[in-house]
């Protein structure tokens, strides 16, 4: 079942993008409902939608999509599995085409760095969870939540910041340069 559902999902996200926003969000809210998700995930999606602009609104809905996808050290793929930083890479790179750095704490250093009370759906929060500095990586997902790959037997996965262990090693919040018309923004390698 958790193989299942993110393919599926994702599936949906693909469907839902082609569709205009108000149906998009219909589709979106109907398979909540349906996989049983709705109570858990619905508000967060709601809270996208009525903070953010389209484009980070549909990049969490992405990384929503993957919910479920095993954990793999060095995983960047949904059939090979994500580690936290594969998993942040995937979905920028699907979402907004965006092809960030390998490795967390080189997302950190390609990152603007914003405050904590800055954060809004669509940016990067980092931890430190092997005694140094951006060693886990997540995507803010609104109302104190992040989403991510955290370790391995687990699965990518929904938690809150404000939790102990999170956090303890919160250290530092990044938002990631988009491209403008008049001003594209470097492709990092």
């Amino acid at each position: 079942m958790r193989r299942i559902l993110p393919v599926f999902m994702l599936s949906l996200a693909a469907a839902v993008h082609a569709a205009p926003p108000d149906n998009a969000y219909e589709d979106m809210d109907a398979l909540l409902a349906e996989k049983g998700l709705m109570s858990r995930l619905g508000s967060q999606f709601q809270q996208a939608r009525d903070t953010v602009g389209e484009q980070a609104s549909s990049l969490v809905i992405n990384a929503m999509a993957f919910l479920g996808v095993p954990y793999r050290y060095g995983g960047n793929t949904v059939d090979t599995g994500f580690d936290c930083s594969g998993f942040v890479r995937a979905v920028y790179e699907q979402s907004v085409g965006k092809i960030l750095p390998r490795r967390s704490d080189e997302q950190a250093a390609a990152t603007q760095e914003i405050d904590r009370s800055e954060l809004k759906p669509g940016d990067l929060v980092f931890f430190n969870t092997m005694r140094r500095a951006f060693s886990h990586v997540g995507i803010y997902v609104g109302d104190g939540k992040f989403i991510h790959s955290p370790r391995s037997g687990s699965h990518v996965r929904l938690e809150d910041m404000r939790m102990a262990y999170w956090s303890t090693r919160f250290n530092g919040a990044r938002r990631v340069p988009m491209a403008s018309p008049q001003n594209p923004a470097p492709v990092s390698k």
